[in-house]
């Protein structure tokens, strides 16, 4: 997956609501009416963030308006985590070190 996709998926899911509808779906399918239940927002609200993460990859909808199904999509949440264990938990010293920016060593 290229860099910008896996910038797309982490910018979806830094909402917390995007971020609650993933974990819903994670235990399975299910409807936008079913999605939209715990939220105190319209259907319509609900179907703008799940446009956002379809467009980010994590989900997919499948079916007609209000009756559409949406399942969770994994690639897109592997290639996030996968590129996060390649980046340090750490910085180490010379990441924190500032950049000589005159020429002086």
């Amino acid at each position: 997956m290229p860099v910008e996709r896996i910038g797309t998926a982490f910018a979806a899911l830094a909402d917390p609501t995007r971020r609650a509808i993933l974990a819903r779906l994670a235990r399975g399918e299910a409807a936008v009416c079913e999605l939209a239940r715990p939220f105190a927002m319209s259907l319509s609200a609900v179907s703008k963030h799940l446009g956002v993460m379809k467009r980010a990859g994590l989900i997919s909808r499948k079916g007609a308006a209000r009756w559409r199904r949406c399942r969770i999509r994994g690639a897109a949440l592997l290639a996030a985590s996968e590129w996060l264990e390649d980046v340090p938990a750490r910085p180490t010293v010379e990441q924190n070190r500032p950049r000589n920016r005159g020429g002086r060593p």
